[in-house]
């Protein structure tokens, strides 16, 4: 699937999402069910088909680190705006999930691929698991205790989220025990397990997505928007020039940091009552802009 497909699948697949969504069509448990089914199932076939391919000894380190040098000086922007136009904690908090936490391995995944191409798979699999999926489980944890009404987070909790996760989990086992190459049977099923996931994703987005917010909170929502298409990719592409990262690592990491705000850190958001109308504002705009932007900054990056 090239790009102009891709993106033309996604315009579709949301608008039908949105469409059973308002008519009630599905039963509501439909987006968990939909997101189980890619958490447990096309996302681990995801990381074994494109992990093995990984380099350990080469750019794996200086990838990694590009999401948690971002999430560092995004956190600074963050809480120096949150000081000089005083937000609330809710507001605060959920910017300093939104802004570093993108839909990294859902839309990620997919949309890397039909972008970018196959070689940018692996790089964009080490950007989530070891950046955005490590930060979410440890940091994002951290920032709904301190600035919701959640509890704080145990150690030993936070570890036991991270290594029983499925695709974390598949991602250590292509790193160890997995060939470099599978047997055509196996990449076979692996492969059509993968392409499932941006079908499955886009329909449950679809079905979830809103667009509404208060007055009051344009602001907040425009500056969110703005850091997390914008200004991380700019800063991801400084980066990736001072790490030495070429190629394939090059784009991937910066249009990994470009995708739109995480889902899930969203959701962790609202249920401890943290801005749920900004954060589900800022998932919403992000993937309704994010098919312009992500378009541009591939340009950008050719």
């Amino acid at each position: 699937m090239d790009a102009v497909t891709a993106f033309a699948f996604v315009i579709g697949m949301l608008a039908l999402g949105r469409v059973l969504g308002a008519t009630r069509r599905l039963p509501e448990s439909a987006p968990d069910v939909l997101n189980a089914v890619v958490l447990n199932v096309c996302l681990p076939a995801s990381v074994l088909l494109h992990a093995p391919r990984l380099d350990p000894s080469g750019d794996l380190a200086r990838i990694a680190a590009v999401p948690w040098i971002l999430l560092l000086l995004s956190a600074a922007l963050v809480l120096a705006l949150s000081r000089a136009l005083h937000w609330d904690r809710g507001t605060t908090g959920v910017l300093l999930l939104a802004v570093p936490l993108g839909n990294t391995a859902f839309l990620g995944y997919p949309l890397v691929g039909a972008l970018l191409g196959e070689s940018a798979m692996a790089p964009a699999v080490v950007y989530d698991q070891f950046g955005t999926f490590l930060a979410l489980s440890t940091v994002g944890l951290a920032v709904v205790a301190r600035y919701g009404n959640g509890e704080r987070p145990v150690a030993a909790q936070m570890a036991l989220r991270v290594l029983c996760f499925p695709p974390f989990i598949a991602l250590l086992l292509a790193l160890s025990v997995a060939p470099a190459a599978w047997p055509a049977p196996v990449e076979a099923v692996l492969r059509r397990l993968a392409d499932a996931l941006l079908p499955l994703v886009t329909l449950a987005i679809g079905i979830q997505v809103r667009l509404r917010l208060p007055r009051a909170q344009v602001v907040p929502l425009a500056a969110g928007l703005a850091a997390k298409l914008l200004l991380l990719p700019a800063l991801a592409l400084a980066l990736a020039s001072w790490l030495d990262l070429e190629g394939a690592a090059r784009e991937a990491v910066v249009l990994q940091s470009a995708m739109p705000t995480m889902i899930t850190a969203m959701a962790l958001a609202a249920a401890a009552r943290m801005a749920p109308a900004l954060g589900a504002a800022l998932v919403g705009y992000g993937i309704v802009l994010s098919i312009a932007v992500l378009p541009a900054w591939v340009w950008l990056l050719r």
